[in-house]
């Protein structure tokens, strides 16, 4: 009797012990900085005014702001209606969605496709073929390091007490009250100041995870708001010989500022000097120009002169297929034999990462990419003419409003997204005063622009740009 209420004794000490010893196994653990754009949309859909406008999201919209699901997946949808979908996705169809993906990237008549000198594999779309791609690099290169534009999908986003103290430095160099040295003391003077939170995301954050070491290179000069191509081709020549770049391109996230094609030949060109890796992100082909051969150029281009290629692709915008998450990793060979064994190594990755990706999604791209009729409806239905529709309105709405600031860039640049030049301060007035909504880079999802909210819109942006500017100009009469 004595033994058996020592033993319950000690069951229960052990059980006391146990849970005292794990209660603190993650208590180190601090919540994750919010996503820039899930953190636009959260604010977007608290907000009841019935003017709200959300410019975070980069994914299809009709001229009334609602999601579109594109006629060619709805025929495409019917099409594979009572396949299988509960078993892995099919040899065949997984060579064939990465086959006609790649015909994309490389030309119909390549021969890239008809010597098999690509290594695809599906991916869970452009996220997870970045990804696939970063963790492939740290295995076979392990010493190597990634050249990321400045700025990419997506920037650095830092919150700080002195915002509005950083806007008033912008007021002065804007109205040119201050010199260029002048500037510079001010910058240093808030660069001593604590920044409260300083969030990383896409891009840095997947290779970073992959522990591949990331710089940058020069890319988006903000006083042109065009492409810093001198401070740009000095980076890829100044970059140790071999490295991996990362370039978009077309419709470059979130700037919308691409090189012209003399431009992309002459990179392609430095690139065989120092013998660089190019990396192609391509989640707009199509968005840009709205021909999809002439949003591949750049790859083209460097097909032509012969450089190795890797290219992410996505449909998760261009298909409207966001919630699918289909995409597609190529990587181009020098031969048939090295692209299986580069394949086989990146489906080990995948495996090893998530098995096998989602099949619905793959069967509807494989259907429209194989299906002429349904091909040549979607390359109808990409919405590039009605993007470059609402830039032109919007831009002309600004200046029939006597802004006095230059709003060409808004038409000059390409594709889904806007980079303004708005400041995070201007970005706050437009969300509490006028309920519209965008990421603190200033970057606007052009689908968002419909009909019937670019007048209000653009009313909006030359309010809040407006009193900067008289208030700098009041300033810099106090400073005189």
């Amino acid at each position: 009797m004595y033994w058996r209420y020592l033993t319950r004794a000690a069951r229960r000490c052990s059980v006391h012990t146990t849970s005292s010893r794990t209660v603190g196994w993650w208590d180190h653990v601090a919540p994750a900085a919010k996503d820039p754009i899930n953190g636009v949309t959260e604010a977007f859909l608290a907000d009841p005014s019935p003017f709200k406008i959300n410019l975070g999201v980069g994914a299809y919209r009709d001229d009334k702001g609602r999601p579109v699901v594109l006629q060619c997946v709805r025929e495409a949808e019917a099409k594979i209606a009572g396949s299988e979908f509960l078993e892995s996705i099919s040899a065949s169809v997984s060579t064939k969605m990465v086959e006609e993906s790649v015909k994309l990237v490389y030309g119909k008549d390549s021969d890239v496709v008809k010597e098999g000198r690509s290594a695809g594999v599906q991916a869970l779309s452009g996220t997870g073929a970045c990804r696939l791609f970063a963790e492939f690099q740290r295995r076979f290169h392990p010493e190597s390091h990634i050249y990321f534009p400045d700025p990419t999908w997506s920037k650095y986003v830092c919150s700080s007490s002195f915002g509005f103290l950083q806007v008033l430095v912008q007021f002065f160099q804007v109205v040119k009250c201050l010199s260029d040295n002048e500037i510079d003391v001010q910058i240093s003077i808030f660069s001593v100041i604590e920044v409260q939170s300083c969030v990383l995301y896409s891009h840095h954050n997947i290779w970073r995870d992959a522990q591949i070491p990331e710089r940058t290179y020069h890319y988006y000069d903000p006083d042109s708001k065009s492409l810093d191509f001198a401070a740009l081709m000095d980076d890829i020549k100044n970059a140790p010989d071999s490295s991996f770049f990362l370039f978009h391109p077309s419709a470059h996230n979130p700037t919308g500022v691409d090189p012209t094609e003399e431009q992309w030949r002459e990179i392609s060109y430095q690139f065989k000097v120092k013998g660089h890796f190019p990396f192609f992100d391509m989640a707009y082909q199509g968005f840009a120009s709205g021909d999809l051969d002439k949003d591949a150029q750049a790859i083209r281009i460097f097909l032509e002169d012969e450089h190795l290629i890797g290219c992410a692709q996505s449909y998760a915008k261009s298909m409207g297929l966001y919630g699918h998450r289909v995409g597609c990793l190529s990587i181009l060979c020098v031969d048939s034999k090295q692209a299986a064994a580069i394949r086989s190594q990146i489906q080990q990755i995948a495996r090893a990462m998530y098995g096998s990706p989602p099949v619905h999604g793959i069967l509807l791209v494989e259907t429209i990419l194989s299906d002429p009729n349904l091909k040549s409806l979607w390359i109808d239905e990409i919405m590039a003419d009605r993007i470059q529709r609402k830039r032109t309105t919007l831009r002309q709405n600004l200046e029939k409003l006597g802004s006095s600031l230059n709003w060409e860039h808004i038409t000059n640049q390409l594709g889904m997204f806007c980079f303004s030049g708005l400041t995070p301060y201007q970005v706050d007035r437009l969300a509490k005063e006028f309920h519209i909504y965008m990421t603190q880079d200033g970057r606007i999802s052009m689908a968002g622009v419909t009909t019937g909210n670019v007048n209000y819109l653009a009313n909006a942006i030359h309010e809040v740009t407006r009193s900067e500017q008289e208030t700098a100009k009041i300033l810099c009469s106090i400073s005189v």
